[in-house]
């Protein structure tokens, strides 16, 4: 497959062009951004870390029925996926309270969540991604209603098989995000899963894992991500 133009470039990954106009390629980079790019660096290893660890996922989660965008990785830190028109709507799950939740509610951190929580958030870093509804995607025509309760059967799929995944690893999944986009009509997941767009708590010390480590200046990134993909099998 002939890589051409690049198409877009995000906070940490590009999307370019090939000469399928069915499949673009997705470049995982090695910058790392929090607070909706306010603090950005160079972390050695993590774009090929966190590509590796998504083709894995998106194998992971093919296997069990839920549709998605990957096609083949194609070398270390790039994957060949399906062309989709994304949908600008985040998908959250929360299964333990933190981050944000905690802030907006008030609640104790670490509080276990049953049923687990999902809120809607649109994809913008202008606006500081705000909280929506279902009446506003369909009022402003981000997605139909058919492909809002696509989006929430699949994140709550996703779920229930990460969820045991990484238990069965020794790790709680505290939350994460999803994103969605539409593919020959079908509702598809995209973008990525990684420890940059979840929480992963070790069980026993709980002990985070994930992205948060750089929010915070804890250090140890790209170490704790590594430990998570061995932790669950990806070959790194």
């Amino acid at each position: 497959m002939e890589k051409r133009q690049e198409l877009f470039a995000g906070k940490a990954k590009s999307v370019f062009a090939t000469d399928n106009d069915d499949f673009v390629i997705l470049s995982f980079r090695d910058d790392t951004s929090a607070f909706d790019g306010e603090k950005i660096e160079q972390l050695s290893r993590k774009g090929e870390v966190n590509n590796k660890f998504n083709a894995f996922i998106m194998e992971f989660l093919e296997k069990a029925g839920i549709p998605t965008h990957f096609e083949s990785l194609l070398n270390a830190n790039e994957v060949v996926v399906k062309n989709m028109k994304m949908i600008p709507v985040e998908c959250v799950v929360r299964n333990v309270a933190s981050g944000s939740l905690c802030r907006r509610l008030g609640v104790a951190d670490g509080l276990e969540l049953t049923p687990p929580v999902f809120e809607f958030f649109l994809k913008n870093d202008a606006l500081h991604d705000p909280m929506i509804n279902e009446y506003h995607i369909e009022t402003f025509g981000w997605a139909t209603a058919e492909e809002v309760s696509k989006m929430k059967e699949l994140t709550f799929k996703v779920n229930v098989e990460l969820s045991k995944l990484f238990a069965d690893a020794g790790m709680i999944l505290v939350d994460y995000k999803l994103e969605f986009g539409l593919f020959k009509g079908e509702v598809v997941l995209g973008d990525e899963f990684s420890p940059d767009g979840c929480r992963l708590w070790d069980a026993k010390t709980r002990k985070k894992l994930d992205k948060d480590r750089f929010r915070q200046g804890l250090g140890g990134v790209i170490e704790a991500y590594e430990e998570v993909a061995r932790r669950i099998g990806v070959p790194l």
